[in-house]
């Protein structure tokens, strides 16, 4: 899903999108998209000015680029001025690379919570190309807390930058779209699926985000008269970012890694959008692939990591629900689904394998305390701590101050430690439950992984 899986806060001050388990990154130069990135440039962005909010690196920069091969104006409307110290990527870089491609391109420094700075980019683009004729709603921030481990401040810039920023830039720039050549705005941002799994894990990010959902529907409608187009576009599946590369490795993978695309998908399936008749392609909630395939592609190992690797799909997606559950939940006999159920103490074993499992480079790298609160057949409170000395666990509470809390039934958590039940999946589907340092709680991922062949 633009998108590592928990965000740290100093990536997160950053306002990078985290499209679900969009965990890696742009480090990785797409070679074999670069044929079906020709085939779908057609010249019709040619000459049009484009304003793209947090395009400095990411799907926002991937959909400029793409832009720019047609000869567009490019608008950069992004915080980054200065080389962030893990991260790749500043305006002033990703102009040099829009410029490069065939575009012209004018870097501005906005955070989309300032009025006056969004205001001066936009005056700025008019004195420079004429006008504004597409506007593209890109940056964002995301927490994936529940509502008692999201402080105010997170929520706040939540909803400052991806609700607020969204509705505020799409007002500025709209007295120019009105008089813009086939005007479109194209916010990145999920259909509004109403199904309670996407709000239980992480109410105010969903809040957030539906909020640049709810501008779609509102101001499709509201500007539709005006010619000017409002649709969403949203991954299926997880997209490579920059921040999540960072955060991917750290905590699960080259595994996780090769399970996402690259963003030249979100780019192919944006063009297609932003070249469409905007009196007559409005209001319209998208999924990358689906609107590609809409024009004929069928090709889309070209935008994998790892050609053949099974996906990790998105957020707000009930298909992905539907389709774990017939993978993860296939009807059995009774007799099958009695030999499910987990033998007593088979909990109590999980924790002696990975101790025996542990090592000094495990403790180390993983630098964490868990706590986990099993429920079901063998409900109860254990402890795992791979952070003190050669590391210990026990059942009960755990002697230091946990840094992350996992809630989950006795027999899925039995299933995830055995590799047939993926943490990311457990967690989008409700079975899996975080307290805490989500980022520290999915260092397990490497564990499990280590320990699939003596569980």
């Amino acid at each position: 899903m633009r998108n590592g899986m928990w965000k740290v806060d100093s990536i997160f001050e950053e306002h990078l999108e985290w499209n679900a388990f969009s965990i890696v990154s742009s480090f990785f130069v797409c070679h074999s998209t670069d044929t079906k990135l020709e085939m779908l440039n057609t010249g019709k962005l040619a000459g049009r000015t484009i304003f793209i909010t947090g395009a400095s690196r990411g799907i926002g920069k991937a959909i400029a680029l793409k832009a720019a091969r047609d000869g567009a104006n490019v608008v950069i409307a992004a915080k980054t001025a200065e080389p962030h110290p893990k991260l790749p990527g500043t305006i002033y870089s990703a102009a040099k690379e829009i410029e490069a491609a065939g575009g012209k391109c004018l870097p501005c420094i906005v955070d989309v919570r300032d009025e006056s700075q969004i205001q001066a980019a936009v005056e700025a683009a008019v004195k420079a190309f004429g006008g504004i004729d597409i506007l593209v709603n890109n940056a964002s921030a995301i927490s994936l807390t529940g509502t008692l481990e999201t402080p105010m401040k997170k929520y706040d810039l939540m909803h400052h930058v991806n609700t607020r920023g969204t509705y505020l830039t799409s007002k500025l720039c709209l007295p120019y779209l009105k008089v813009g050549k086939n005007p479109h705005i194209l916010n990145l941002s999920p259909p509004l699926n109403m199904n309670p799994v996407w709000f239980q894990n992480h109410v105010a990010y969903t809040m957030a985000k539906y909020g640049m959902s709810m501008c779609v529907l509102g101001m499709a409608e509201e500007f539709r008269s005006d010619g000017v187009a409002v649709n969403a576009l949203w991954p299926k599946t997880g997209i490579t970012t920059a921040a999540m590369d960072m955060l991917g490795k750290l905590m699960g993978g080259e595994d996780t890694v090769n399970q996402l695309r690259f963003p030249e998908i979100m780019a192919d399936a944006a063009y297609v959008i932003l070249t469409r008749d905007s009196r007559n392609f409005t209001r319209n909630f998208c999924v990358d692939e689906d609107i590609l395939r809409e024009v004929g592609v069928t090709d889309f190992d070209v935008y994998a990591v790892k050609p053949g690797t099974p996906l990790m799909p998105d957020f707000f997606l009930d298909e992905f629900l539907e389709d774990f559950s017939k993978k993860s939940m296939p009807k059995k006999s009774a007799a099958a689904a009695a030999a499910d159920v987990p033998a007593a103490g088979q909990v109590d074993q999980v924790f002696k394998t990975i101790m025996a499992a542990a090592n000094e480079e495990i403790i180390k790298k993983t630098n964490a305390v868990f706590a986990f609160q099993v429920k079901g057949a063998e409900e109860g409170q254990w402890y795992l701590d791979l952070k003190n000395g050669s590391g210990s666990c026990g059942k009960g509470e755990s002697p230091s101050p946990p840094d992350a809390t996992l809630i989950m039934d006795s027999q899925d958590f039995i299933k995830m430690f055995q590799g047939k039940l993926k943490a990311t999946a457990a967690f989008m589907t409700g079975k899996l439950k975080i307290k805490g340092d989500m980022g520290k709680a999915m260092k397990l991922e490497k564990l499990m992984g280590a320990m699939q062949s003596k569980l």
